[in-house]
C-alpha cells in the first residue's frame, strides 16, 4: 500500500475526464458539489452541470428524464440523502424502468466523522442491493474508484457507487482492471479468508501481514461489486480456507456480510464472522477514532481471524 487519496477526489477527476470523452455525460448535484467533487466537472463543462439545490427527489427524477432522451447522467450527494431522501424516486424512476443513471454517493459510512449518526449512512448498501436492477459498487481506493466510474459510465442501466470522505491507502496497482461483478484476490492465503469491501480492504491487507508474522496464512478477497456478487470467488475461498471473516464500514445487517452469508449457506457452509457496525447508528467523532470505536481496525480483524481459526 502506498499513497493516500480520497475516493471522492478520484471520482471528481475521472468524471471530468469522462466529460471530455463523451458529450452525453451530464452531472447533477444537490448543492454539495464542493464536497462530492462534481465541482471539478462543473468548472470544465458548466453547460452540462446542474445544481439541483437541496431537492434530492427532484434531482433523481430530472436525471431519469435526461437518461430518457439519451444523456448519461451522474448524480451525486451524500449517501444518507441519495438513499434516504430520494429512495422512492431511485426505486420508481431509476431501477424500475432500468434508467441509465449513475448514483454516485459520497460520505458513506462512519468515517464521515463529526457530522454524527444522522449523516453517517450505515444502511445504504443493504437498501440498494435489495432494489431490483440496481448494480452496487463500493471501491477500496482511488485507483479502483477511477476504474469503477469508467465501468459505470460504460454500463447500460442504473448503478449505485458508494464513496467515502477521507483519504484512504492505495491498495491496487495503477494498471488494475475493474470488472463489474468480479472480486479480486489481493493476498493469497490458505488458513482463513478476509472478504472485504471499501476502506476495510486496506485494513484487511494490514491484518493479513500481521497474522503472517504469527504463522497464519490469511487470504484477502476484495469485493468491489456487492451486486451482482462474485459468488464463485467467495465459494472458492470457503472451500480452500474453511473459515471466513467479512469486513465492511456498514451495518452487518444486509451489507457485504449478509451477502456472503447467503452464498455460504447455499453453496459452502463454513464458520463466518461479520465485522462491521453492529446494528446501530453512528456517532460523532474523528474518523480514525470511530473506526476504533466500532471495531473496524486491522487489529480488530486480527482478533477476529484468531477467533475464527479456533473454530475450524
Amino acid at each position: 500500500m502506498s499513497s493516500m487519496i480520497a475516493t471522492r477526489d478520484a471520482y471528481g477527476e475521472t468524471l471530468a475526464e469522462l466529460g471530455g470523452e463523451d458529450s452525453r455525460i451530464v452531472v447533477l448535484d444537490a448543492d454539495l458539489s464542493g464536497s462530492t467533487k462534481t465541482g471539478v466537472f462543473a468548472k470544465k463543462f458548466p453547460e452540462r452541470f446542474f445544481n439541483m439545490g437541496i431537492a434530492e427527489a427532484n434531482m433523481v427524477g430530472t436525471a431519469a428524464g435526461l437518461a430518457a432522451v439519451g444523456k448519461v447522467p451522474f448524480l451525486s450527494t451524500f449517501a444518507i440523502f441519495a438513499v434516504g431522501r430520494a429512495w422512492e424516486q431511485v426505486r420508481q424512476s431509476l431501477a424500475y424502468p432500468k434508467a441509465n443513471v449513475k448514483v454516485v454517493a459520497t460520505h458513506g459510512g462512519v468515517t464521515v466523522g463529526e457530522d454524527g449518526g444522522s449523516h453517517q449512512s450505515v444502511e445504504d448498501v443493504a437498501i440498494m442491493r435489495a432494489v431490483p436492477n440496481m448494480t452496487v459498487i463500493v471501491p477500496a481506493d482511488g485507483v479502483e474508484t477511477k476504474a469503477a466510474i469508467r465501468a459505470a459510465a460504460a454500463y447500460k442501466g442504473p448503478v449505485y457507487v458508494r464513496l467515502g470522505r477521507n483519504k484512504v491507502p492505495t491498495v491496487f496497482p495503477a494498471d488494475y482492471r475493474f470488472e463489474i461483478g468480479k472480486g479480486t484476490e489481493l493476498v493469497a492465503g490458505t488458513d482463513l479468508t478476509f472478504i472485504t469491501t471499501g476502506l476495510m480492504t486496506a485494513q484487511a491487507v494490514t491484518a493479513a501481514e500481521q497474522l503472517k508474522k504469527e504463522g497464519v496464512s490469511a487470504r484477502v478477497v476484495h469485493i468491489g461489486t456487492i451486486k451482482p456478487l462474485d459468488r464463485e470467488i467467495i465459494a472458492k475461498a470457503a472451500r480452500e480456507t474453511g473459515v471466513i471473516v467479512t469486513a465492511e464500514e456498514h451495518s452487518i445487517v444486509g451489507g457485504l456480510g449478509s451477502a456472503v452469508a447467503e452464498v455460504l449457506a447455499e453453496e459452502c457452509p463454513v464458520p463466518l464472522k461479520r465485522v462491521g457496525v453492529n446494528d446501530r447508528f453512528g456517532t460523532s467523532g474523528k474518523a480514525e477514532e470511530l473506526l476504533k470505536y466500532f471495531g473496524l481496525t486491522a487489529e480488530d480483524l486480527v482478533e477476529a481471524g484468531r477467533e475464527m481459526l479456533a473454530r475450524k
